[in-house]
C-alpha cells in the first residue's frame, strides 16, 4: 500500500464515488457518476461539521434515504465532547469496523519488530466503555472505542498469544466506571509478573488508573488476601469471571501493602509490574504534557504511540513505535479513506487547491481533509499535521495541534501548542523544588479590565521524604512571567505596548481537582476512554469547580519583553 500510495488513493476515491453516486449529497453537486479526481475536486466543496449538520440531523431523526451514504448508516460515533467544545455525531457504516480492525491488526506485527517476545506474557490495558444513547430516529450514538469494544470483532476475537490482556472482557464492557476500573486493576495485580506492557488509550487514562491504585490499594490487597471480591462489585457479569482467578494470596497482598503504604509512588508501575517493557499510551498533541508525570510513575519506561485515529476515520500507524514522544510520526494508510491536505502558511489556511496524499512536501504543515466510505466528502477534520518524511511513497506526519484557538482577549490568539510550550517553559522553574505540573487548563478572564489569561495548575511534589516542597510565591510569580515570555509577539505587544491584556495569573488548585473535573465531564456524558482535559474552559460550573479548589494565586510581577520589529 505504501509503495503505491497514489494509485491506492485514486482507487479508493473512485470506489467511494461509485458506491455513493446515487446519494442526495453527491447528486446535489452534479457529479453525474464521475469518479475521477479532477471532477471531484472541481465540483465537491470542502466542508466543516457545521455545514453537514442539517443532513446529519435528518439521519439522526430517522430519515433512511441515501443522504450521505448509499449504505445504511449503522450508528453514530460521537466525538470526545472536549474537542472544539461540543459532541459531534459522525455517521458510520458496518463495514467501517472491518477497516478499523485491519489497522488494529497491524499494530502488533509492527511492535514485534522492536519488542520481541510479547507472546510470552500479557498486556495490562485499562479500557472502558460508555453507555450509549439513541438518536430520535433510533440509531445508537456512542464513542468509537465503545462501538469497537461492543462489536463481535472485539468480543469474539480469536485467541492471539501476542494480544492476551489481563482484563476480562465483561469488566471492560461494564458501564460502571468504578467497578470496571476496580476489576481491571485487580486482575492486573493478580497477573503482575506476566505483564509485559501497561497502557490506556490516552496518557491521562493511565494516570487515572494509577490514581485509582493510590486510593484503593488497601481494599484491593484485602480482596487478594481473602480470595473474595469486594461487595462494591455488584455486577454479576463482572464478578463471575474474577471468581475463576481470584484465590487467597497473602504473599501478594503483603507485597502490595508494603509497596503502597509508604506513600512513595515514584516508579510504581515497574515496582508493581516489574517485567513491563513499555507504556502503550498516546502522548502526542495535548497529551505531551503528561510525559514528565508518566516518567515519574513508570521509572522512565519508553512510551509507545502506536496509531492515529479519530471518530471520523482511522488514519494510520507509527512505524517506529519505540521512538521518543517528541519524534512520533504517523504513516497514513492510503486504503483507509481518501486524504487531502490544506496547506498552511503563517499558521493560517491558504485558500488554494488541496494537495493529494502523495504530493505533500516535507517540512510543511497542512490541515487534514478526508473523504470516507461512510459519507463524509472533503471534510475538514481540524487536525494540523507536519510532514516529517516518507515511508516508501506514503507520507509521515507529526501531529501538531488542533486548529482551534484556545485563548484570546483582544487581537491575540494563543493555540494549544503555544500554551503547552509556555507551561513547559515555566515548569522548568519548579525543578529546584522537586515539583511538576501534573495537570493544567486555562481561561481568558474578562472579569477584569483589561482581561487576562488565567492558568490553573495542579502540582505534584515528587517525594515524601521532606526534600520536595511547594514552590514559594516568588517562584510562582517567576513562572507567570516565564509563561508570558514564551507566548507569541502579538500577546506580548498587547501586554507591553497596548495595555490591552493584564498580567497572566496562575491559580494553584488542590491535588485531585482535575480528577473531579473528569468525573464531572463523565457525569455529563463524556467518554472515559476519549476524555481529554480541556486546555481552555469557559463553562461556568467548571470554572466554579476550579475556583473553589484554588489554594494560592500568583500574577506576573512585571511586563514581558517586547520590541517592535521593522516592517520588511
Amino acid at each position: 500500500m505504501t509503495a503505491n500510495a497514489d494509485a491506492v488513493q485514486k482507487k479508493v476515491l473512485a470506489e467511494i464515488l461509485r458506491r455513493n453516486a446515487e446519494t442526495e449529497y453527491l447528486q446535489r453537486y452534479n457529479l453525474c457518476g464521475a469518479t475521477d479526481r479532477a471532477t471531484f475536486k472541481a465540483k465537491i466543496p470542502m466542508v466543516t461539521y457545521e455545514d453537514l449538520q442539517p443532513e446529519i440531523q435528518r439521519i439522526a431523526n430517522g430519515d433512511r434515504s441515501p443522504i450521505l451514504s448509499a449504505y445504511p448508516i449503522s450508528e453514530f460515533l460521537t466525538s470526545s465532547g472536549t474537542s472544539a467544545g461540543e459532541r459531534k455525531l459522525m455517521p458510520t457504516i458496518k463495514e467501517e469496523l472491518d477497516r478499523r480492525q485491519l489497522l488494529y491488526s497491524l499494530l502488533t506485527p509492527v511492535m514485534n519488530l522492536y519488542v520481541p517476545g510479547l507472546d510470552k506474557g500479557k498486556a495490562l490495558y485499562f479500557y472502558f466503555v460508555k453507555s450509549e444513547t439513541r438518536t430520535p430516529g433510533g440509531l445508537l450514538a456512542r464513542p468509537v472505542l465503545t462501538s469497537y469494544y461492543k462489536s463481535e470483532h472485539f468480543k469474539s476475537r480469536p485467541y492471539d498469544p501476542y494480544n492476551v490482556i489481563t482484563s476480562p472482557t465483561p469488566a471492560i464492557l461494564c458501564s460502571d466506571s468504578f467497578q470496571s476500573m476496580y476489576v481491571q486493576m485487580l486482575c492486573g495485580l493478580l497477573h503482575r509478573l506476566q505483564v509485559l506492557r501497561v497502557g490506556a488509550v490516552f496518557a491521562s487514562g493511565l494516570l487515572r488508573a494509577i490514581r485509582f491504585l493510590q486510593l484503593h490499594w488497601e481494599e484491593l490487597a484485602r480482596d487478594i488476601a481473602a480470595g473474595s471480591l469486594s461487595s462494591k462489585i455488584t455486577d454479576p457479569s463482572v464478578r463471575d469471571p474474577v471468581a475463576d482467578v481470584l484465590k487467597p494470596d497473602t504473599e501478594l497482598a503483603e507485597f502490595i501493602r508494603a509497596e503502597c503504604s509508604t506513600g512513595e509512588w515514584a516508579g510504581i508501575v515497574t515496582r508493581m509490574w516489574p517485567n513491563t517493557k513499555y507504556l502503550d499510551v498516546i502522548v502526542t498533541g495535548a497529551m505531551a504534557q503528561y510525559i514528565p508525570t508518566l516518567k515519574y510513575y513508570s521509572g522512565g519506561l519508553p512510551m509507545a504511540c502506536t496509531m492515529y485515529a479519530s471518530s471520523e476515520c482511522y488514519f494510520g500507524l507509527n512505524l517506529r513505535p519505540m521512538c521518543k514522544p517528541s519524534e512520533v510520526s504517523y504513516t497514513i494508510m492510503p486504503n483507509m479513506a481518501y486524504f487531502e491536505f490544506l496547506p498552511l502558511a503563517g499558521g493560517a489556511c491558504r485558500g488554494e487547491e488541496l494537495v493529494d496524499l502523495a504530493h505533500v512536501e516535507v517540512g510543511k504543515e497542512y490541515e487534514l481533509v478526508i473523504t470516507t466510505y461512510a459519507g463524509l466528502y472533503r471534510y475538514r477534520v481540524g487536525d494540523i499535521l507536519r510532514v516529517t518524511g516518507f515511508h516508501n511513497a506514503a507520507p509521515q506526519f507529526r501531529f501538531v495541534r488542533r486548529k482551534n484557538v484556545l485563548l484570546s482577549i483582544e487581537s491575540d490568539k494563543t493555540d494549544e501548542a503555544e500554551l503547552q510550550k509556555a507551561v513547559e517553559r515555566a515548569s522548568e522553574l519548579l525543578e529546584p523544588c522537586n515539583a511538576t505540573v501534573v495537570e493544567y487548563t486555562s481561561h481568558a478572564s474578562t472579569k477584569t479590565i483589561p482581561g487576562h489569561y488565567v492558568i490553573y495548575w495542579e502540582l505534584l511534589v515528587k517525594d515524601s521524604t521532606g526534600e520536595g516542597r511547594m514552590p514559594s510565591g516568588e517562584v510562582m510569580e517567576r513562572c507567570c512571567l516565564a509563561m508570558e515570555e514564551a507566548l507569541n509577539s502579538v500577546y506580548r505587544q498587547s501586554r507591553v505596548a497596548d495595555g490591552s491584556i493584564g498580567p497572566l495569573e496562575i491559580r494553584v488548585v488542590k491535588g485531585g481537582t482535575f480528577e473531579e473535573l473528569m468525573d464531572y465531564a463523565i457525569s455529563r456524558g463524556a467518554s472515559i476512554n476519549q476524555y481529554k482535559v480541556p486546555r481552555c474552559v469557559n463553562f461556568p460550573p467548571i470554572l466554579d469547580l476550579l475556583d473553589s479548589r484554588v489554594v494560592s494565586t500568583h500574577s506576573s510581577p512585571t511586563l514581558p519583553t517586547w520590541r517592535p520589529h521593522r516592517a520588511t
